[in-house]
């Protein structure tokens, strides 16, 4: 299950902690901006950054993260699981997946995939589902602050699919990664 842009909502951090448990995940990949809200954007619903932890820290064996660009040295030591890599690799069905926040990496600054391989990130906060020279890009959308009247969001990946679901479990977005 793939998790972007939380911005120290305790609510949607407990909505996706949900979702995570209906789904069956294996595992919650973070794809940044945890705990705090950033300065260009409103507070979001409930922002509890330290419900926030608590809620993330009961399952950090089962987290995969990464650094967002308003995630700072501060939350490491509160967070027990790491959260200070700008990328992470993950290899799901003879696929590579290029986990990262957006800021640095994003389809208008590649990183060094190749055809086939998948990046994910969130950042935008706006959800993407499709392939590009050879390339899967992909974004779950945020699930505290959803930007362009799209809803609240997170994204799964099942067999050879990904899907982006609001919290009502509605498919936004779907694309088959062959």
């Amino acid at each position: 299950m793939f998790i972007s842009d939380i911005h120290g909502s305790s609510y949607y951090a407990a909505k996706a902690i949900e979702k995570y448990k209906e789904e069956g995940a294996d595992y919650i990949v973070l794809l940044g901006d945890i705990l705090y809200h950033g300065p260009r954007n409103s507070l979001p619903k409930e922002y509890e950054p330290k419900k926030v932890i608590q809620i993330l820290n009961d399952l950090k064996d089962k987290i995969i993260c990464v650094r967002g660009n308003c995630d700072a040295e501060v939350d490491q030591m509160v967070l027990e699981f790491p959260i200070m890599s700008d990328y992470n690799i993950i290899f799901h069905n003879n696929k590579r997946i290029f986990a990262t926040h957006g800021h640095l990496f994003n389809e208008s600054n590649m990183p060094p995939i190749e055809d086939g391989d998948i990046i994910i990130h969130g950042h935008t906060h706006i959800p993407v589902a499709k392939e590009l020279d050879n390339r899967y890009i992909l974004n779950p959308g945020s699930i505290s602050l959803p930007k362009e009247n799209n809803p609240n969001s997170y994204g799964i990946i099942e067999g050879k699919e990904f899907f982006i679901k609001d919290f009502d479990g509605n498919i936004i977005k779907s694309i088959v990664l062959e």
